[in-house]
C-alpha cells in the first residue's frame, strides 16, 4: 500500500477506484485490482 499526500491521481487510474474514510485515514481501494491501494493521512 502506498502512502501519497494527494489521492487526486490515485483515483483517477481506474474506474473501479473508491475512496473510503476509516478511522480519520482515507483510503483508495479497487477490488478488481488491489495493486493501486493506497492511503492517506
Amino acid at each position: 500500500m502506498k502512502v501519497r499526500s494527494s489521492l487526486k491521481s490515485a483515483k483517477t487510474r481506474d474506474k473501479n477506484c473508491r475512496i473510503v474514510r476509516r478511522k480519520g485515514r482515507v483510503y483508495v481501494i479497487n477490488k478488481l485490482n488491489p495493486r493501486l491501494k493506497t492511503r492517506q493521512g
